[in-house]
């Protein structure tokens, strides 16, 4: 499963419910790549849980907001609200207990 791109102009409003994950990342990122594919297979695992990236790049306002110093980053929100942050490359399993213990 892709996961979705967002745009500055849509963030508050995708994350205000529930429980999703932000991949702030580059292209030209090697550890960004790296982990696209693992939260790819988790959106399959967990459709609970929505997963959205975020291009620093190209959506530098956003990435400022949250600080967002080194890629990838990885931010988990409940209700808008940020539960907990994560940066660089982790196992999957690393990252699903991250989002099992919001």
């Amino acid at each position: 499963m892709a996961l979705k791109e967002l745009k500055t102009a849509e963030f508050d409003s995708s994350i205000k419910e529930g429980v999703s994950i932000v991949d702030f990342w580059a292209p030209w990122c090697g550890p960004c790549r790296m982990v696209t594919p693992i939260l790819e297979e988790m959106a399959t695992e967990m459709p609970e849980v929505k997963f959205y990236k975020i291009n620093v790049d190209e959506e530098q306002t956003i990435a400022a907001r949250f600080g967002i110093m080194s890629i990838p980053t990885l931010i988990i929100f409940k209700d808008g609200e940020i539960k907990d942050t994560a940066i660089g490359v982790m196992p999957k399993k690393t990252i699903k207990t991250k989002l099992e213990a919001v």
